[in-house]
């Protein structure tokens, strides 16, 4: 054997031995009878993992526009999974659901897909942790609205929660991203768009009930929605983590957010038990 044949194979031993210990990153077709079809997602399991263990479970939405496949594409959460070695799912969240369930389209059933269908079905096929100490939701932009508002309407099923760049009030833009073609136009119902911000639901919310982290970019559209998020849950005596630092709505920023909100919700799946 020459040198060059030792070299290649050398090369595909260490390749070998490198995707045996990477995250296995799947795409499933998981079927939502909520609404008569199946959603495409992307299911992550650590390194190692193992039907003997149990794994607490990250669940990441997409922004508008966006797809399942967004965050694995477009960040490092496959090798994060990887460190901190509990699973992530991408759902998709339809082109814009806001993560909602439209009285009037079938189609646009996404509250009861992420929040019950999704779940119950990672909990059947995979060995995790069934309780709200092991679930966890966050997400960007439509997404940070989505995983904050199904965590506060879903305590039960959530502990922690998190958003980055989040369209946490939404009243502001009200002719953008189809919200009038979800819920109709701000001018003719403007209580069913003030009963669907997060901001307007911080007063279900129970110190410590939810852990929570949320983070916007100084030069994000939305980040004075969501300096005004953080006020009001400062004014009602909420925990919370609160990052703010230079950046704009783009993966540039979310990239780098995504590596602190794993880290968070990792101090979140591993804290003590409480006596």
């Amino acid at each position: 054997m020459n040198l060059k044949q030792i070299l290649l194979l050398s090369l595909a031993l260490f390749c070998f031995v490198w995707a045996s210990k990477a995250a296995k990153v799947d795409t499933l077709n998981i079927p939502s009878r909520s609404m008569a079809k199946e959603i495409k997602t992307v299911v992550i399991l650590p390194k190692g993992y193992s039907a003997n263990t149990k794994y607490p479970v990250l669940y990441l939405l997409h922004g508008y526009s966006g797809n399942y496949s967004n965050w694995v594409k477009n960040t490092t959460v496959a090798s994060l999974a990887d460190q901190y070695g509990y699973m992530v799912v991408c759902p998709d969240g339809g082109f814009g659901s806001w993560y909602w369930d439209s009285a009037n389209d079938r189609n646009y059933q996404y509250e009861t897909f992420v929040s019950k269908e999704l779940v119950d079905y990672i909990d059947q096929h995979y060995t995790t942790v069934k309780d709200r100490k092991g679930r966890a939701i966050t997400g960007l932009s439509m997404g940070g609205h989505g995983a904050l508002s199904l965590a506060i309407k879903h305590q039960d099923l959530y502990g922690a929660a998190g958003s980055t760049a989040g369209g946490v009030d939404f009243r502001p833009f009200p002719l953008n991203w189809e919200i009038k073609d979800r819920i109709g136009n701000y001018a003719d119902v403007p209580q069913a768009w003030d009963d669907r911000v997060v901001i307007n639901m911080i007063p279900k919310l129970l110190n410590n009930k939810l852990r929570l982290m949320i983070d916007c970019g100084k030069e994000d559209f939305f980040y004075t929605v969501n300096i005004a998020l953080h006020d009001k849950l400062m004014y009602h005596n909420i925990n919370h983590t609160f990052v703010t630092s230079e950046g704009g709505h783009n993966w540039a920023y979310w990239s780098r957010s995504i590596i602190y909100q794993m880290a968070f919700f990792n101090e979140f799946f591993n804290q003590p038990e409480k006596k």
